[in-house]
């Protein structure tokens, strides 16, 4: 065996490249991961070793020939990724920041900027190719928000480093801040950056879709205290304050489990009525939305509360009746 030649004399490429291939979900026989990396067998067995070593949980089967697989251990190594599959996830990591899931939302962002940071310029140019020429559908009417932007933000919180960006006010107003980003917040359909603003000399909340060309100033910062428990509270209080919120009730004709199903992983407070109706309870953010939330469920409902919700479903439904037009009258083009 001695005399093979071992043409992958370079110890770290070669096990990074025998890591990959362990990567792949299947088990490999020895001797066929000493053909592709054109070694001998008992190199291999020495660089599965070394791999165990390192805190890879690599498995070895018994048998005539033997093999190795790559199992969960407690913690999770360093993956390696071929082109194809770095943007894959980049792009797919790239949706969820811009369009969250419940749960997920600020874990995609926080691997976004981990994974754009190591990307060769040329994956990132198909990325940003690929988002480029893509249409994302419409996600329910909230305010759209550049993935990219997120990333800046997450790295300035993680480098801890002041930041200078656009900002556009709900009237209107635009103005330049600097800052020392703390957190961000995934709050409804909506982005925060909490953040200390140095010209004013306080905390704030800044809406992440009304932020325009962040940048790092490349200046660290020491960490202030923030004048509540974490920033969710802090958003949280701040919308409160800022926001006017209403206690919408409405009885939905709908058997409960049909209900709660199709609210997703946001129901708010549902209880039963009996077989075929529920109650739903809860404090949305607008009128509209409360609106299009119920006009979607597909039942029948009466709103209870609050009273603009019902002048606003009238007029609704009024401008709808009026798009229809009179009945057998559609034209199409």
């Amino acid at each position: 065996m001695g005399g093979i030649l071992e043409t992958m004399s370079d110890t770290p490429a070669r096990l990074l490249s025998l890591l990959s291939l362990l990567q792949t979900p299947r088990e490999w026989p020895g001797s066929e991961l000493a053909e592709r990396l054109r070694v001998s067998p008992r190199t291999i067995r020495r660089d599965i070793d070394r791999l165990r070593e390192l805190g890879y949980p690599v498995q070895a089967s018994m048998g005539a020939v033997g093999g190795y697989r790559l199992v969960a251990g407690a913690a999770m190594p360093p993956l390696l990724l071929d082109d194809e599959e770095a943007v894959a996830i980049a792009v797919g990591l790239r949706t969820a920041a811009g369009h969250p899931v419940d749960g997920i939302e600020e874990a995609s962002v926080r691997a976004l900027a981990k994974l754009e940071q190591v990307l060769p310029s040329r994956l990132r140019h198909r990325v940003g190719a690929l988002n480029a020429a893509t249409v994302p559908m419409p996600s329910g009417g909230g305010p759209t928000v550049d993935p990219e932007d997120l990333t800046v933000l997450a790295a300035a919180i993680a480098n801890r480093e002041r930041l200078r960006f656009g900002y556009r006010s709900g009237e209107g107003a635009e103005s330049n801040r600097l800052a020392e980003p703390h957190r961000l917040v995934a709050a409804g359909r909506r982005w925060y950056l909490v953040a200390y603003d140095i010209d004013r000399d306080d905390w704030r909340i800044f809406r992440v879709d009304r932020i325009r060309q962040p940048r790092p100033t490349g200046a660290r910062i020491t960490p202030r205290e923030l004048p509540a428990e974490d920033a969710a509270a802090y958003v949280t209080g701040k919308l409160h304050n800022l926001v006017p919120t209403y206690r919408a009730v409405a009885t939905l004709h709908a058997p409960v489990e049909e209900v709660a199903r199709r609210l997703g992983g946001s129901p708010g407070d549902l209880e039963p009525i009996d077989e075929r109706s529920c109650r739903l309870r809860g404090r949305p953010e607008t009128l509209e939305w409360a609106a299009f939330r119920l006009a979607m469920l597909g039942c029948e409902f009466e709103v209870h509360e609050p009273p603009e919700l019902v002048e606003y479903l009238r007029a609704l439904g009024t401008r709808v009746t009026r798009a229809a037009g009179p009945r057998g009258g559609v034209t199409t083009g």
